[in-house]
């Protein structure tokens, strides 16, 4: 195939460094660099400068942080969806990012799309499948699928040969992801699970919970229909607030993961994610929900938040079944209002006290003490025609001598 302009998905790390070269190398053609702001900060400075100096032609950095933050965060953990744990940064991260380089594509006039994802990932599915979504006839060029290039090690002979400026070093050359959301790492001494994470050396979002202060942090987090909206009492813009979130937890050694997982390729790998602010509200969320969800929805929507995650994960953002169960979320949220009071404390989350005016706990109801609402004999009969399959069962048994 012959490819007159490519717009390339890049960050400025190894991989897409060295895509551009290798496209105009072996293609021939123009590369437009596009950035995607998902509030990933230092990693943006100087971005313009190294992308043009590698070969670029033109660079797009578009900020979609809180476009993010809204229609993507916020929606997956009101479903409560967790992948084994991961609280899925980078999974729904990677939708969003191809549906906004789709755009600048078609904008451009460009002949083909390209990333530098891996063909051991998961990231090269969810960025095509976004891509299928938005742009089914559109070429997709995976270098890391067909280049002479083997490893890491390679790509950064390949960049000192072309001269190509690069952010780490064959010493720091983890494989990391980062957005508003988490920090992953990947790579290196992670790659055995027998190592213990050098915490000190990697983290960047926060600190090892033994260095957190010996003093708890307290904050409150309001919800609006599963939505967080304030922190201690004050409204507080969404992406302001994961910021926030991510500064407390941070500070006391919250969210830090280490985690084997199973990759949709069908391998294992071993990451290491920082997710402070996503753990503090996750664990906020949960807490509301107990209050103000009833028994048969809260339990029939921890089930689909399985299969919400499996989705996230596996990069079905854009199908009629996300759709389908974001309706169903939506509607379980509609009394989920109210404030989480948590403390913070050397990596732990602890509720700290929760109230809603849709709260179902009612304390004249569930006392100990005397009430007038509720007849314990009531529940003998109910005992007993719960537990007739039981007794029927056990007559049977002794009839038929066992």
């Amino acid at each position: 195939m012959e490819y007159k302009k490519i717009v390339l998905a890049y960050s400025g790390g190894l991989d897409t460094s060295v895509i551009i070269p290798w496209l105009k190398e072996n293609y021939g053609c123009e590369v437009i660099a596009v950035a995607a702001d998902v509030g990933q900060d230092s990693e943006l400075s100087d971005l313009e400068e190294r992308a043009l100096k590698t070969g670029a032609s033109k660079l797009y950095i578009e900020n979609i942080t809180k476009e993010f933050v809204e229609d993507y965060i916020f929606p997956t953990m009101k479903a409560g969806a967790k992948y084994e744990g991961y609280l899925l940064g980078t999974a729904f991260a990677r939708p969003i990012i191809a549906k906004r380089i789709v755009e600048i594509a078609k904008k451009e006039g460009a002949d083909a799309i390209a990333h530098g994802c891996t063909g051991k990932g998961n990231d090269q599915v969810r960025f095509e499948l976004a891509i299928k979504a938005w742009a089914p006839h559109m070429p997709v060029i995976a270098p890391w699928r067909i280049w002479e290039l083997k490893s890491r090690e390679d790509e950064i002979a390949y960049a000192e040969k072309h001269n190509v400026p690069l952010s780490v070093s064959r010493e720091t050359n983890y494989s990391k992801d980062k957005n508003i959301w988490h920090l992953s790492h990947e790579g290196l001494d992670l790659e055995n699970p027998m190592n213990e994470p050098l915490f000190d050396k990697i983290l960047e979002l926060g600190v090892t919970p033994e260095k957190a202060p010996d003093k708890p942090t307290y904050v409150t987090i309001s919800f609006d229909k599963g939505k967080p909206i304030a922190l201690d009492g004050e409204k507080t813009d969404s992406v302001e607030l994961v910021r926030r979130l991510n500064e407390l937890g941070g500070e006391n050694g919250i969210g830090i993961l280490d985690l084997v997982e199973n990759r949709l390729v069908g391998m294992k790998c071993r990451g290491v994610y920082e997710t402070p602010g996503g753990a503090i509200l996750y664990f906020a969320h949960e807490k509301l929900e107990e209050l103000c969800l009833d028994k048969e929805t809260s339990h029939y929507k921890k089930i689909i938040s399985y299969k919400y995650a499996e989705l996230v994960y596996n990069g079905q953002w854009y199908t009629p079944l996300i759709t389908a169960l974001n309706a169903f979320v939506d509607s379980t949220q509609q009394s989920v209002t109210g404030d989480v009071r948590v403390k913070l404390y050397k990596g732990n989350i602890i509720s700290a006290g929760v109230t809603s005016p849709y709260s179902l706990y009612s304390e004249h109801i569930a006392t100990f003490g005397e009430d007038e609402e509720y007849n314990q004999m009531d529940s003998q009969g109910f005992i007993t025609l719960y537990g007739l399959p039981i007794k029927v069962r056990a007559i049977m048994k002794e009839n038929a001598g066992e």
